[in-house]
């Protein structure tokens, strides 16, 4: 199961919160941004990230109103045997209410956060307050054979007043409530014997239970991981390879608005969509779906080892190795990047030597990327310079057009590329002298030609190249 998440709604939920995290050390808080300053992380609207949480199969603790989560979270019910815990807290701590995921250990979990903040859980599963055990969620290392309607049939007759005798050795059924007696109109068995498995299916009846004892193991994993990179946008740039990683993908995790770029290929299947900078965070889930023995795929755009998801599952693997996660095929599947798009568009302003920088300090420290700049400006590479522009940072690309006017001619060929391959594409080459923060944004790629790079008029259209002989 996933870590769990503290969701919380304003600053003065953060100290019961805490508390929650003493009791569930890998439990991550969650802050909305307008009213929040110290949670783990933040978000922007509740019932979206509620929402994604829940289907990617986070735990959900809230500290709010229940019926907030239930109004979220209403839409997604479908199994409740794949719903995660879903706990709604009182802003106060006076209150703990486990909502959804009871098959799951919602109750433990509430019980467990009760005790932390010294109040009585609000557990109204019937059975499990009068019997103390869940007959429909038995303990790690037993299977319940039957199905749920006989099971529920099952533990009604036991609230009615029936009496139930058990077979077999389980210490968890024989230390609970259950009403028991020597002669009883109802029976449960637990079985090792793996020949009795088959005669005994067709004894199964809502008077009759019968519990599987498995054999701890640890089975071997058949799932893979596929990381790849869908190209700009278009669908013509996307490799046959890539194409048949998607068909075969039974899950999709991925930044959005990317998912949403391979969407003919999601048809009944499961997305796990996220914000997009939680990489890391995409990367763990991921892998555990793989571990699930799923065909999972990671979607980026462009070519997930530029700027992308390779880099993030490989740092994870490096940095936070789980032993399960050794089991699992990992491919990483190239695609055609935006600065390649917007130079085959134009023409070939990366003929010869060239490199790529991205501007943007959230993974690296801004002196490292003016270094950078100012030493491939100096040797005199072709550069594609990656997210110009952000709402949060406007004066960087300015910055960098000084430092390169260091080592460039104003008239030097730039080219932006805009929305590559996606609707609303452009292409439009300028000087470095006209470049400006107002003509960017995140989904620019900018190529600044090198002291080589040519201007090349053809008939009534324009082209740009980088001669391949350097004199």
């Amino acid at each position: 199961m996933k870590p769990p998440v503290i969701i919380i709604l304003g600053e003065k939920s953060i100290a019961i919160a805490r508390q929650i995290q003493t009791v569930i050390p890998s439990a991550i808080i969650y802050g909305l941004e307008s009213r929040t300053q110290t949670a783990d992380r933040l978000y922007a609207k509740f019932s979206e990230t509620v929402s994604e949480l829940f289907s990617e199969g986070h735990p959900l603790i809230g500290i709010c109103a229940a019926g907030i989560m239930i109004r979220s979270l209403a839409p997604l019910l479908s199994d409740k045997r794949a719903e995660p815990p879903v706990i709604a807290i009182a802003e106060d701590g006076s209150a703990v209410v486990p909502l959804l995921g009871g098959l799951n250990g919602a109750n433990e979990l509430a019980r467990a956060i009760a005790d932390k903040l010294k109040v009585q859980p609000a557990i109204t599963t019937t059975g499990e307050l009068r019997f103390q055990t869940s007959l429909l969620a038995p303990p790690k290392g037993y299977r319940l054979l039957n199905d749920d309607q006989q099971t529920k049939t099952f533990l009604a007759d036991l609230l009615a007043g029936a009496s139930v005798e058990i077979i077999g050795q389980a210490d968890w059924l024989r230390s609970s409530n259950l009403p028991f007696a020597d002669v009883a109109t109802h029976r449960i068995e637990v079985i090792s014997d793996e020949l009795r498995l088959e005669a005994i299916y067709s004894q199964l009846s809502s008077n009759y239970l019968v519990y599987q004892a498995e054999a701890i193991q640890i089975a071997p994993i058949n799932g893979k991981l596929s990381i790849i990179g869908t190209g700009p946008g278009a669908a013509k740039w996307m490799s046959p390879e890539v194409k048949a990683i998607l068909e075969d993908a039974t899950d999709f995790v991925g930044y959005k608005t990317y998912v949403n770029l391979v969407k003919e290929f999601t048809r009944g299947k499961t997305i796990h969509a996220s914000d997009n900078r939680v990489e890391l965070d995409r990367a763990r889930l991921a892998l555990d779906l793989a571990t699930e023995g799923k065909s999972v795929v990671i979607v980026s755009s462009g070519d997930a080892g530029i700027y992308g998801m390779a880099s993030a599952v490989f740092e994870v693997l490096d940095r936070d190795p789980d032993p399960k996660w050794s089991q699992i095929h990992i491919h990483v599947a190239p695609g055609i990047s935006a600065v390649q798009a917007a130079a085959a568009a134009i023409g070939a302003p990366i003929g010869h030597d060239f490199c790529m920088i991205s501007l943007s300090d959230i993974l690296k420290p801004w002196q490292v990327i003016e270094q950078r700049l100012a030493a491939a400006a100096e040797a005199d590479f072709v550069i594609a310079i990656y997210n110009p522009i952000s709402t949060q940072r406007r004066w960087q690309l300015t910055t960098a057009k000084e430092i390169l006017l260091n080592w460039r001619s104003p008239d030097t060929p730039v080219i932006l590329g805009h929305k590559m391959g996606r609707k609303g594409e452009n292409v439009r080459v300028i000087s470095l002298a006209e470049l400006a923060p107002e003509l960017a944004d995140m989904q620019t790629v900018i190529i600044i030609g090198s002291s080589k790079t040519r201007l090349l008029q053809w008939g009534d259209r324009l082209r740009v190249y980088t001669p391949r002989k350097y004199e």
